[in-house]
């Protein structure tokens, strides 16, 4: 009787309605547990958004998806342009970030790895320990390690993916023009030209691999987005839920992968031992070259080195997939009278027929013209408010002395990417698309004066500096900038010389999701291919 009583009570306690209160308001509370264990920014510095306070910060978050780029636009102008940094609204459960003036840039990235962190600003904004499994510092060393000495003996393979990857997504039809969807053609190009890097012939060649590549990428980007709106007491249920994309994207490339990889390690093994075995160059090798010496032997295992891969795949493909796309979109919609197209095309072929029909490092950096119009699209058409982000990770916080304000530990610093890429200040006619516009800067300097040769060589796409960010800058720029200039450059020539494009009247814009470019993803173009093959 007393257990049927219970049974009755706790039944007219627990109804829909009150479990639906108290799911909301555990939910309320969670934020402000948040809340109040978040850094707290500079009283003296000014903020951008809906102000202080927890009325504030909650119409932040519901605005934050959609005027997140105007506040920092909005900051640009009224503080950054001053030389003053300001604080920025953020999505829930996440520090409210400094935006730090360019004058600063500095400041800002001299400071020492136990001061402000690359990698901890990374670790949270992807949320690597749920997305990844594995931190990116072993493969950001590896990059830096041998990406740049074995550039050269790449480029040969490297020019025949981009070669059959393009004939094979853009056909090879002389008489008939095809719509494409520009976003999936070049995700086709793209994964199949990186993965002739990472892991090589034939993995480069499966479409399977390449899908689930692509699959763990597009849900890093996802599952970024959806975190970012969840209280952290949340994460530890959100993240494996979320992820579970992730694993089971990265299962199926292990699989298909590990047979690969078992035979490269048995193959540098023997190599080691004196045995004549041709290892190729590619991250496969150099990862499992840097565990032995790192004498890291806990890296020399299938499971461990197709997780190494993932953070390089999500980096390369997506990054270089949305440049890609803005290129194409900002060519083929400028004014055809202006002749930014057939003057690349003038360019590359007259390079490439100097070079016997092969690119080499130094023929891709006589590019110039190319060059220019690549980083003007980059400039331009940025994929991110900002790319350059440290956390504050000294126990004691930071200290700006130039304003005089202190970042507590746990405090996010930024710089502004398209603030400065839009200066009217710095480029005149800042929204324009001006393909030569580096090209002319370039023209105008004397390469033997040596103060105007430094100038020249800081016009490159490679070259980051306090004006150019889509490659952050400093120590932690990105270390595969190379790779990915001559990726796009042989792209841009083969494609350019062996299709015609259709004129695109209007440009289809990119949109916002907070922090975040989100590309014109129906976009579409016309091509056909020229009677005459190019090389």
């Amino acid at each position: 009787m007393a257990g049927t009583l219970s049974s009755q009570f706790l039944e007219s306690l627990l109804t829909p309605g009150r479990l639906a209160l108290l799911s909301v308001l555990f939910v309320v509370l969670s934020f402000i547990v948040d809340i109040a264990r978040l850094p707290r920014c500079p009283d003296s510095l000014p903020r951008v958004g809906s102000g202080r306070g927890l009325i504030a910060s909650v119409k932040n978050w519901v605005l934050y998806v959609s005027r997140y780029n105007d506040w920092i636009a909005d900051g640009y102008e009224k503080y950054n342009k001053q030389g003053r940094a300001f604080v920025a609204p953020s999505s829930p459960s996440r520090p409210l970030e400094i935006v730090v003036p360019k004058s600063q840039t500095a400041w800002m990235l001299e400071q020492p790895d136990r001061v402000l962190s690359t990698k901890e600003a990374h670790r949270d904004s992807l949320f690597n320990d749920y997305q990844f499994g594995v931190d990116d510092q072993f493969p950001i060393r590896t990059i830096h390690k041998h990406l740049a000495r074995n550039i050269v003996n790449l480029l040969p393979g490297i020019q025949k993916e981009v070669h059959a990857s393009i004939d094979d997504v853009y056909g090879t039809d002389t008489e008939n023009w095809k719509t494409l969807n520009i976003w999936d053609s070049l995700i086709g190009i793209i994964s199949r030209v990186t993965n002739r890097m990472l892991v090589g012939d034939p993995l480069c060649h499966n479409e399977e691999f390449l899908k689930n590549q692509v699959a763990f990428a597009d849900a890093v980007v996802r599952n970024g987005l959806i975190m970012n709106f969840f209280p952290k007491v949340f994460h530890p249920i959100v993240g494996p839920l979320v992820t579970i994309t992730n694993r089971r994207a990265w299962r199926k490339t292990y699989e298909i992968g590990k047979p690969i990889i078992e035979q490269r390690l048995r193959d540098m093994e023997r190599k080691e031992s004196g045995a004549d075995v041709q290892v190729p160059e590619d991250m496969l090798t150099w990862l499992i070259r840097q565990a032995k010496a790192e004498g890291a032997a806990d890296e020399l295992n299938p499971v461990m080195l197709s997780k190494r891969l993932l953070p390089v795949e999500f980096a390369a493909i997506h990054t270089t997939v949305l440049t890609a796309s803005n290129i194409l979109l900002d060519l083929a919609s400028s004014d055809p009278s202006l002749g930014y197209i057939d003057a690349i095309r003038k360019e590359t072929s007259e390079v490439l027929k100097e070079e016997n029909g092969n690119w080499s490092k130094d023929s891709l950096a006589s590019l110039h013209l190319t060059d220019s119009a690549i980083k003007e699209s980059m400039r331009v058409s940025y994929f991110a408010r900002g790319l350059t982000h440290r956390k504050v990770i000294a126990p004691e916080g930071v200290k700006n002395p130039t304003e005089g304000w202190h970042a507590p530990e746990g405090s996010f610093l930024m710089l502004d990417l398209a603030g400065v890429h839009l200066d009217p200040d710095t480029f005149p006619e800042p929204e324009k698309y001006d393909a030569f516009r580096f090209l002319k800067l370039r023209e105008q300097l004397d390469p033997k004066n040596p103060e105007e040769a430094m100038k020249i060589k800081r016009l490159g796409m490679v070259t980051t500096s306090p004006e150019h960010l889509t490659f952050s800058h400093g120590r932690h720029a990105c270390p595969g900038r190379f790779f990915v200039a001559h990726e796009l450059k042989m792209v841009l020539a083969y494609l350019l010389n062996n299709y015609d494009i259709k004129h695109i009247e209007k440009r289809p814009m990119n949109d916002w999701a907070g922090a975040t470019v989100i590309p014109p993803m129906g976009a579409t173009i016309e091509v056909k291919r020229k009677a005459a093959r190019a090389s």
